[in-house]
């Protein structure tokens, strides 16, 4: 992998994660395009590691708040609203591994996610702030997030309709979504690892993997500071129709043997 096709998969990342159009779907087809399937694992723990330390510097407050208060409210409302991808991703990971893997399904779920996004677009505008979530809404928020354990399904996108469909306005639900992601890239991270040390490591050059972690992180940090303040006046639409346009590409491509 040169540091070109790491930069640009660092930028693909961070860009993804944030962004309601599906990071793991976007890196499957990144890495395909460069001939890259076989650096899988280690270069998406990696890249993970990037958006990580994005979330973690946009949040460092909400995490100060958290480890003065470790059971406080904002702390429960996390926790609630990771269970359903923990159950999921627990009872569920081997079937996942396999549809990831194969990438057969992925147009389809590019489709989906359009439909979601569409879907919250069109709901009334709530007034929900930060504050006034609920127990109720975290989990409602987190259920949806387990269901982005398939690889094209966004994860920020499902978890930021969640909270338009539970009333949140614009803002919050997308900085709710991105707090919640915190727990969910670690927990990633920490499994991934986990399987990184029981079996083969891809060969990378430390540069390739510092570039594509840097472009990862620094392109995070930036996904997330600009969509919560394109959410606060724009629609979700536009992210529709692309993740519609992807889907169907993908659908086509596969139907005539070329993906």
């Amino acid at each position: 992998m040169s540091k070109i096709e790491a930069f640009i998969l660092g930028i693909i990342q961070g860009l993804t994660e944030f962004l309601p159009i599906s990071s793991t779907g976007h890196l499957y087809l990144g890495r395909h395009l460069f001939g890259l399937d076989e650096a899988g694992l280690f270069l998406d723990t990696m890249l993970h590691v990037g958006t990580f330390l994005a979330v973690l510097v946009v949040y460092k407050n909400e995490l100060i708040q958290i480890l003065k208060k470790p059971f406080g409210r904002l702390s429960m409302l996390l926790v609630i609203g990771t269970i359903p991808a923990v159950i999921v991703g627990l009872l569920f990971n081997d079937l996942f591994d396999s549809i990831s893997e194969s990438g057969v399904t992925i147009g389809w779920e590019f489709l989906f996610t359009g439909f979601i996004l569409w879907m919250a677009d069109g709901v009334k505008k709530g007034s929900k702030k930060m504050e006034q979530i609920s127990y109720k809404d975290a989990l409602f928020i987190g259920t949806f997030q387990a269901a982005a354990i398939f690889p094209a399904v966004s994860r920020s996108g499902l978890t930021i309709a969640a909270g338009l469909f539970r009333k949140l306005d614009r803002e919050t639900a997308a900085w709710f979504s991105f707090l919640l992601s915190i727990p969910a890239i670690a927990g990633g991270i920490v499994f991934q690892f986990g399987e990184l040390a029981s079996g083969h490591v891809e060969a990378i050059s430390f540069s390739s993997l510092l570039v594509a972690t840097l472009a990862s992180a620094l392109f995070g940090y930036a996904a997330i500071v600009w969509m919560i303040r394109y959410l606060q006046k724009n629609s979700l639409k536009g992210f529709a129709i692309y993740v519609w346009l992807l889907g169907f590409i993908v659908l086509a491509l596969q139907l005539i043997g070329i993906f």
